[in-house]
């Protein structure tokens, strides 16, 4: 009866994702609808509308056919009126992601994750397949095997790390259990793995933190030529609030961006366009709004931010050294040396990952190439990283460091001692010649070995 309540929660959370994430689309476009188009507008199209734009909210790509009407009236190329929009608003797949990992991560908490993901993602693979048949937008259509894989590819992800995440923190009695006893047997090597993880989550929070900095920083410095760019849209009070959504859409997006640049790799606005720290070079961009945060110029000197990854390195391997000496595991080499390179492989491996959801094409033409080189970015990040990681972990244990070390073990035998010291405690009150009020118990029938009353401490 629980396995069969656990995996009906877990359906239920999968319901809940895919309906909040079309709820946030839906509403908005439902006042677009009531305040714009009126007694005119055409109901029929909200949903497949809607629909369409969820699917790309989690990585499916639109493909963009103009009429030949709309092609003479607006006076574009005929070579310009078929292309593929794939640069994704991440928010959404961020959202569907997080949402899962606290489900599976709930139904392994109640014993039975792997039941738990798989009955969310059955679900939620469902929805996505019922969105796929029913939102069909005649300009704008998407694969449908992507829109039903993309989706729920995502979910499971999320799921199935969540439940993962918890089974090998807490246990899970089965498959996840078995390894972490396998792991155990490594001897100082079955601390590697966890303190991998570890550091490498601690890295990408501070990438990320790093990234969201820089685009604080743009929003004081440029917010005048957002704002611009938002009354050169020439939209009203409705007009402004769903462009303005829009551009929140893509906020995790803009943060992989800015982590990118400040990696030193930089990113493209187009084919033949780049901005790092060492220079722009944009030429004529689109008059979105989120564009007025692009830096204007750059400089060689710039590059010194490259020194933030190296610090974000830096803090994961301090917080992975703290734990080693915790532990005390933090002599031997080449188990931290593998932890370095373990940190900085995982870490330019999700920065890949990030890179390759945050570029893809944003028009015809040049535009087909937009957002941070997956490879490349991996690459600044993952040596960066490397460096930080490599100076806290691998450099030779400072005096500070051994003496806080040998404090740590004290407390622990101190620890040990007054705990063996109260077993003995109890055990003597239950001797005979016991007396209430002195020190230590008559021991005149030999328990101690050799017949006499020990001396006091």
């Amino acid at each position: 009866m629980q396995r069969l309540l656990v995996a009906i929660l877990a359906a239920v959370d999968a319901a809940i994702a895919a309906a909040v994430g079309l709820a946030v689309l839906l509403a908005p476009l439902t006042l677009l609808w009531t305040l714009v188009l009126g007694a005119s507008a055409d109901w029929g199209a909200l949903w497949p509308f809607a629909g369409t734009l969820w699917q790309f909210g989690h990585g499916v790509p639109i493909v963009i056919e103009l009429p030949g009407e709309i092609i003479s009236a607006v006076g574009i190329a005929p070579q310009a009126a078929a292309f593929t929009i794939s640069l994704t608003p991440m928010a959404f797949l961020v959202f569907t992601l997080l949402f899962a990992a606290r489900s599976g991560a709930r139904s392994a908490r109640s014993g039975a994750g792997l039941l738990g993901a798989g009955a969310g993602i059955v679900v939620f693979a469902a929805i996505s397949t019922g969105v796929a048949l029913t939102a069909r937008v005649e300009m704008a259509s998407v694969p449908v095997a992507a829109a039903i894989i993309v989706p729920a590819s995502v979910y499971l992800i999320g799921a199935l790390g969540g439940a993962v995440r918890h089974a090998w923190n807490e246990g899970d009695g089965g498959p996840v259990d078995r390894l972490h006893d396998l792991v155990d047997g490594w001897g100082t090597w079955r601390l590697v793995p966890g303190e991998i993880v570890r550091g490498a989550s601690a890295a990408v929070v501070g990438l990320t933190g790093i990234g969201a900095l820089l685009i604080a920083i743009m929003v004081a410095l440029r917010g005048g030529e957002v704002v611009a760019l938002f009354e050169s849209a020439h939209v009203d009070a409705v007009g402004a609030t769903v462009l303005a959504l829009g551009n929140l859409a893509y906020l995790p997006t803009m943060i992989v961006w800015a982590v990118s640049w400040a990696s030193g790799a930089g990113f493209s606005v187009g084919a033949g366009t780049s901005a790092s720290p060492a220079g722009t070079e944009l030429g004529v961009v689109p008059g979105l709004p989120a564009f007025g945060l692009l830096p204007e110029n750059g400089s060689i000197w710039m590059l010194v931010i490259v020194l933030l990854p190296v610090a974000v390195g830096a803090f994961a391997g301090w917080i992975v050294r703290s734990r080693l000496v915790w532990h005390g595991a933090a002599q031997p080499l080449w188990p931290r040396v593998a932890i370095a390179g373990g940190i900085a492989a995982l870490t330019a491996g999700v920065t890949a990952l990030a890179a390759v959801l945050a570029s893809g094409s944003i028009g015809p033409g040049r535009m087909a190439e937009t957002g941070p080189h997956p490879g490349w970015t991996a690459l600044a990040v993952g040596i960066e990283v490397l460096i930080g990681t490599a100076i806290l972990l691998i450099a030779p244990r400072h005096r500070d460091e051994l003496a806080e070390e040998r404090t740590d073990r004290w407390a622990e035998e101190m620890a040990a001692s007054t705990t063996e010291d109260a077993e003995t405690a109890v055990i003597a009150e239950t001797l005979p010649g016991f007396h209430e009020g002195e020190t230590q118990p008559l021991a005149d029938d030999g328990f101690f070995g050799n017949g006499s009353t020990p001396a006091p401490r």
